[in-house]
């Protein structure tokens, strides 16, 4: 067995409702709490007093997050709390870490700056997620787009794992069924590259195993009807079990190429990685060495995974990729870029260029 590392959260507060105790959570922290939300920024703000309020539009870019810091040093934040989808999520996270450091972003970032290591640690971070698809509550990096570069790249570091991750099932109930179908195929996707990856180990394969379960028989109910309580909370459970996997073991080729799309498209997250499942899984299954989690998942997904998940992808009603405006002269680009990505580096084979280009194809 290889040697491995495992840390999450420093506290995970699951359940129906929990969402009530998130004033009392903010006010140990201090009472000046700057509070990141998505499209809608006050929807949450009744909950919490004394606060000022950061809105992130859509995927998080550098200018979200400097604003975002420059905001937390004027008002002089306590705390950070973000509640809202991955993006969000992930907001929060890299602005409880900027506001600290006495350098800018571009000496910590990766890919497009210096990656340094954090020289001080973050502000208390409180992450609430209202979609059950990226399990950023309980990742220690930051996705973050640079429009310059024309790429994504990550903001990463230990000590910026949330110091609490308040997952409240009830949050997602409204959530449309268009998300609730991609981040529930994200949350599933990462279970699933996680079990099979390079750096897999005994503590991520029991999470996904799980999370894998619930997915299987909760995404389709969670999709037909949003306010299925049961579903959204084993989706919830998926997507917190998909983080702390992918944190801790790592993830795979979906994930390799995501980055690269994401950052040269206006294509969501989770929507991109649920049109690649299918054809990654398909070809890794056919060149992996050893297929006995290859066969514990055919097992969970009905004899046949491969058949499995491409009848899912259609069920759900995952738009290909072409559907983001990719066309078949950016994909030896997409490809390039992907093989290069820091998630292909735990694919549990190591994909051609030829390869990566079919993956593709067969997604567009």
């Amino acid at each position: 067995m290889n040697r491995f590392e495992f840390a999450t959260a420093q506290r995970i507060i699951f359940g129906r409702g929990v969402i009530r105790e998130l004033p009392a959570l903010c006010h140990s922290f201090g009472l000046r709490t700057l509070l990141i939300t998505g499209s809608r920024p006050q929807q949450y703000a009744d909950l919490l007093p004394h606060v000022a309020i950061h809105s992130i539009r859509g995927e998080p870019t550098v200018e979200d997050i400097q604003n975002g810091v420059a905001l937390g040093k004027q008002v002089g934040a306590d705390a950070v709390v973000a509640i809202g989808g991955g993006s969000v999520v992930d907001a929060g996270k890299a602005i409880a870490a900027m506001t600290t450091q006495p350098g800018d972003l571009m000496r910590y970032i990766e890919v497009i700056g210096e990656g340094k290591p954090l020289d001080a640690a973050p502000l208390p971070y409180i992450a609430v997620p209202t979609t059950a698809g990226t399990g950023a509550e309980a990742t220690r990096n930051a996705v973050i787009a640079s429009t310059a570069h024309r790429v994504k790249a990550s903001l990463r570091h230990i000590s910026m794992l949330p110091r609490i991750a308040l997952i409240d099932p009830e949050l997602a109930a409204d959530v449309p069924p268009s998300v609730t179908a991609a981040s529930g195929m994200d949350a599933l996707t990462q279970c699933l590259e996680a079990f099979v990856c390079s750096r897999a180990q005994p503590m991520t394969d029991a999470l996904c195993l799980d999370g894998i379960q619930r997915a299987v028989r909760s995404l389709e109910r969670a999709f037909q009807n949003g306010q299925d309580l049961d579903a959204r909370e084993d989706m919830a459970l998926c997507a917190l079990n998909s983080g702390i996997a992918l944190a801790n073991a790592g993830l795979g080729a979906v994930h390799g190429f995501a980055a690269p799309i994401g950052g040269m498209f206006h294509a969501p997250h989770g929507a991109v990685c649920a049109a690649l499942l299918a054809p990654v899984w398909e070809a890794n299954s056919k060149r992996v060495p050893d297929r006995t989690k290859f066969n514990q998942v055919d097992s969970l997904l009905g004899g046949d995974a491969i058949s499995y998940l491409h009848a899912l992808t259609q069920r759900l009603q995952i738009p290909k990729l072409h559907h983001w405006g990719i066309t078949d002269s950016d994909l030896n680009e997409i490809a390039r870029k992907s093989a290069a990505a820091s998630s292909m580096k735990a694919n549990p084979v190591s994909l051609t260029h030829d390869e990566l280009l079919n993956i593709l194809r067969a997604s567009l």
